[in-house]
Formats: structure tokens, C-alpha cells, sequence
């Protein structure tokens, strides 16, 4: 089945307006805009497009490689580009779970559990738990998908003396509203962390994509009102599917 983008044939020569490989791109970009391809179809095979443009395979896949960095495409491992949907928005500001706000915009969220274990707390992570190294704390890993596509893998840690017995729960839902609502710890602060990362191998792996591939680190700090840390949080978001969006009343 042939894709409704047509595109026209790249003029082999002179390179004087740019790349051959942006001009394709901004075919490419120009069809996805106009919904000629529609979030989440299956982009035409390499083969195709050369024979559509002409363009040399290399060429095909700098524009390619161009679109995934800007988020308007993806890969899936051993099936081809697919259109990305639209990214989620998430305000950190606000505290709410994955759960309730994937599903406030009109989206379907789904978490499914990789593993969960007592571990012995590393210098790094006990110096954030204001414990002794070696402390027991429960490591969570967790993969997160917004209408059947995996958009993030997610490290939590908790202190098992906060929410004893946690790990034996299923946790393929809201973890917010595990500890709050079995648990009885209210979060009154949050530290938020974001940058841009490289997809880790793991967090890759869990994600179907290539090791490197561009990717949204959130750390999240979650404080209790004794002020002892409840959760700590650290999500690899693919950089396509999520929106960060602050509205701040700045009147004095």
C-alpha cells in the first residue's frame, strides 16, 4: 500500500540552496504537517522513497536521521519510520502521576513492572536518602506506554521503612497513589531535574530503540512532610513523546 505523500524528484548537481538531504526532509516534514501522514503510520521503505525522489540511499537517511532528531519521526527496531504521535504535555509543577495526566489529555497510559528487588543502597543514592551506604531500599524499574507505544523507563527507589511489604504489591499502576493511599505519605515538595540525554543501553533496550538514541532525562526528588525523601525517580523519556509546559503567574 503506497503512502498519499508524493514527492518531488531531488535535483542532482548543485547544492547551492542546501543539503539534498534537507530538501527531502522538508518533503518529508511538509507531509507529515499536512496529514498526509497521519501520527503513527508506517513512513514508505528507503527503497521507495529513492525511486520517489531519486535521491541516493545516504541522502535518504541523513533526512531521516534529520526528522528523528527533531522528534517528528521514529524508529522501531526491524519494522521501519513511523510518524510520532502527538508528545505528551507534562507540567512539573503540578504533582500528579503519569496515570492522571496521560489519561487528563485524552490518552491511554499503561505501566507494566521489568523488576522490583531490595538492593543495598550505592554512596550516591544513600546520600539522597540521608542514609548509611549498604541501607536496604527497594529498586523499582518500570516501563511506561501512552496508547500502546513505550515512551519511557523509569528507576524508582523507596525507603522500605516508609512502605514496608511494597515490592510484594503489584505495582502496574499508580505508584502515587499506592504509597498515599496505603501507605499514608503525603509528598509536600518536589525537586525536579531535566536534561537532555543519550538513551542508556537499559533504558534502551526497554524502549526498542538503538543505545544513543536521543532521549529526555527527568529526575524527580519526592519530599514527605517530615522532610525524609518518599520516592526518588529517574524516567528516560524517548525526546518525541513528551512536552514540558510551565504557566507561571509572575504579578508580584
Amino acid at each position: 500500500m503506497r503512502s498519499e505523500l508524493e514527492l518531488t524528484p531531488i535535483a542532482k548537481g548543485d547544492a547551492a540552496d542546501g543539503p539534498h538531504y534537507l530538501a527531502l526532509r522538508d518533503q518529508i516534514a511538509l507531509g507529515i504537517e499536512m496529514g498526509k501522514l497521519a501520527p503513527g503510520s508506517k513512513l514508505p521503505s528507503e527503497r521507495q522513497f529513492q525511486g520517489d525522489s531519486g535521491a541516493a540511499r545516504g541522502t535518504i537517511r541523513e533526512a531521516l536521521f534529520q526528522l528523528e532528531a527533531e522528534g517528528l519521526i521514529y524508529r522501531r527496531d526491524r519494522s521501519g519510520w513511523y510518524v510520532s504521535p502527538p508528545a505528551v504535555t507534562y507540567n512539573p509543577t503540578r504533582w500528579s502521576g503519569f496515570m492522571t495526566y496521560v489519561a487528563e489529555q485524552g490518552r491511554t497510559p499503561a505501566t507494566e513492572t521489568l523488576s522490583k528487588e531490595l538492593v543495598s543502597a550505592p554512596p550516591a543514592v544513600a546520600d539522597i536518602f540521608r542514609t548509611a551506604p549498604g541501607t536496604p531500599l527497594y529498586n523499582i524499574h518500570r516501563r511506561r506506554s501512552i496508547d500502546g507505544r513505550a515512551v519511557l523507563v523509569e528507576r524508582i527507589i523507596v525507603d522500605p521503612t516508609l512502605a514496608p511489604g511494597l515490592v510484594d504489591r503489584s505495582l502496574d499502576g499508580s505508584l502515587t497513589q499506592i504509597l498515599a493511599g496505603d501507605y499514608g505519605l503525603t509528598v509536600v515538595r518536589n525537586r525536579v531535574d531535566m536534561r537532555p540525554c543519550a538513551l542508556v543501553k537499559f533504558a534502551a533496550d526497554a524502549l526498542g530503540v538503538k543505545p544513543g538514541t536521543p532521549g529526555l532525562l527527568v529526575v524527580r526528588t519526592s519530599i514527605g512532610a517530615d522532610g525524609r525523601v518518599v520516592e526518588y525517580d529517574q524516567e528516560y523519556w524517548r525526546h518525541d513523546a513528551i512536552r514540558v509546559h510551565v504557566d507561571l503567574d509572575v504579578r508580584g
